[in-house]
């Protein structure tokens, strides 16, 4: 059942519409990631949920309550940066009681509290220091404990990894959902970061412009895009365009512009002009019989250990990239990679 719900909202900076029209519902204890390039409408999004920003247009309901003109202290909701936003001259346990200080809670309550989020965030015997002095995984969990410390019904968390290394990135990551998970908490995160939206979010929404291009779960969206944008933003993807010349039941013939005849599942009309869509990770080298067989010219290879990305030239100058094993062969030399028909995408623009 819809836990926060976002009806027709719109929101314009001048002339220029920063978001249009927006529909999304959220369930209890889902988590939402809010994925779009910058200059999308993320993070005005996000001021809006957590009442830095009022819309033109529209209303936010959580939990049944209208909390569109509430202002943020009045609202269940709490915001974790993306700078984290920390009171350097205070503590860790400081940092992480402040909200509840100003709530009123004091004395033993309080810190039986702050050492309830201590120990959630796995940062037992912390406390005391400046959180000058612990690393940036360690402020992550700082940030997360002191949003979590009022028990919001909705947790917004804007770019949370983006200040990490890579390593510590995943690490947290995994911390992170299983605290949102283990709590119930519903929670929206906003990311630039298509790999981070894919693997932490129950579902994603992909923004475009001020307008969501397609909402689902990270494998729909992925496997399933319903345009040529959301294919391209959302993981490598080549497109190759051609010409629907027959369709019969769920199988379409395609005579791609590069000069191959392709079959592929989906839905056409004969004559429609469509672009086939391929994951690197699709393609497979070509066994001599199979149908669906594109050839071209090796034009780089990036090793990356037990993989291998190559980017392919296509008859009429296409471009095809393809990951997999990796192989000897030098640039320059003939490769031929074939798919299956359920593997493909077929794209309008």
């Amino acid at each position: 059942m819809s836990f926060a719900d976002f009806s027709g909202i719109t929101l314009r900076y001048g002339n220029t519409p920063a978001l249009s029209d927006l529909h999304l519902s959220i369930a209890r204890g889902e988590i939402f990631c809010l994925l779009g390039a910058s200059g999308s409408g993320k993070t005005t999004l996000l001021k809006i949920a957590g009442g830095f920003l009022t819309p033109d247009q529209g209303r936010i309901e959580l939990d049944g309550d209208d909390i569109t003109t509430l202002p943020p202290w009045r609202r269940p909701v709490n915001t974790m940066f993306q700078s984290y936003a920390l009171f350097p001259h205070m503590t860790v346990a400081d940092n992480i009681g402040f909200g509840l200080r100003r709530m009123g809670l004091k004395g033993a309550a309080l810190t039986v509290r702050v050492e309830e989020l201590l120990t959630l965030v796995r940062l037992q015997g912390f406390g005391a220091r400046r959180v000058t002095t612990i690393s940036g995984g360690q402020q992550q969990r700082v940030a997360l404990a002191r949003s979590l410390a009022r028990q919001p019904k909705l947790l917004l968390l804007d770019e949370p990894f983006s200040a990490l290394d890579r390593n510590l990135r995943e690490e947290t990551r995994t911390d992170l959902l299983r605290l949102l998970r283990g709590l119930g908490i519903t929670s929206i995160i906003v990311t630039h970061d298509q790999e981070e939206a894919l693997s932490s979010a129950d579902r994603i929404g992909v923004l475009r412009a001020g307008r969501l291009e397609q909402v689902g779960p990270p494998a729909q969206v992925y496997d399933h895009p319903v345009n040529r944008y959301v294919a391209e933003f959302l993981g490598a993807a080549s497109l190759l365009p051609g010409e629907v010349q027959a369709a019969t039941g769920d199988t379409v013939l395609l005579a791609l512009d590069c000069g191959t005849q392709v079959a592929v599942r989906g839905q056409a009309t004969p004559g429609e002009r469509l672009n086939l869509g391929l994951r690197p990770e699709n393609l497979t080298p070509a066994a001599d019989d199979h149908p669906n067989t594109l050839r071209g010219i090796v034009e780089a290879c990036q090793y990356r250990g037990a993989t291998q990305d190559i980017q392919l030239r296509l008859q009429d100058g296409s471009i095809l990239r393809v990951s997999g094993p990796a192989r000897s062969g030098p640039p320059g030399e003939t490769l031929g990679v074939s798919f299956d028909p359920d593997a493909a995408m077929l794209l309008r623009d």
